[in-house]
């Protein structure tokens, strides 16, 4: 896989990853810790025990091979997330694909906390209710909405984002008895964290 920019990564498909059990909880347990929870975050707020976690965190951390998420929407900017699995450099980034354009844009990258420019709740939502069946990458539209979630940076919260991704956490194998904790948790984190200032615009619109 080629992506401009990271030639010297050895980049892979992820997707397969997105099944497997430990997935969501190594990708959004760390969104939880937002410093008001009571109890600490665990795997099985996301269906998981701590076996499938520990052991999807090799491959997925393993610095040979580097995660490729794709999530490519039908009209207009898609999303990739990659994990940069640099020894001693580790990261998440999220790049901007553009329509007619042959490279991606990087907007963000999670090292702890986010990083660079994040996206309004509509805008997230409308890449991931747009998959592209025409190219390669994650067409589950819970999934895509998780994947994007940490570029989240909307201080207007709309009352629809917690059970939109409460829902979106269960149809992913999380149990209902917590998805809506673990979302409150996740909008929490996602909320607190330093907004840029909202007349730079959107990273959609070449703000």
């Amino acid at each position: 896989m080629l992506i401009q920019g990271y030639d010297d990564g050895p980049l892979v498909a992820g997707e397969p990853l997105l099944a497997r059990p430990g997935f969501w909880s190594n990708y959004l347990m760390a969104m939880c810790g937002d410093g008001t929870c009571v109890e600490r975050p665990v795997p099985d707020w996301f269906g998981d025990d701590g076996a499938d976690a520990d052991a999807l965190s090799e491959t997925l951390f393993d610095p040979e091979r580097w995660p490729v998420f794709r999530v490519p929407a039908a009209d207009g900017p898609g999303v990739v997330v990659i994990h940069r699995n640099l020894v001693g450099d580790y990261g998440i980034d999220y790049l901007l694909t553009h329509p007619g354009r042959s490279y991606a844009q990087q907007i963000a990258n999670w090292e702890g906390h986010l990083s660079g420019s994040g996206l309004a709740w509509q805008e997230l939502v409308r890449i991931a209710d747009t998959p592209s069946c025409a190219a390669e990458g994650v067409q589950d539209m819970p999934a895509r909405l998780l994947l994007i979630l940490p570029l989240f940076n909307d201080l207007d919260i709309p009352a629809a984002a917690l059970p939109r991704i409460s829902t979106a956490l269960t149809e992913v194998g999380a149990p209902q008895a917590t998805a809506t904790a673990s979302a409150q948790h996740l909008i929490g984190h996602l909320t607190r964290r330093p907004s840029h200032d909202p007349r730079w615009g959107s990273p959609l619109s070449n703000g």
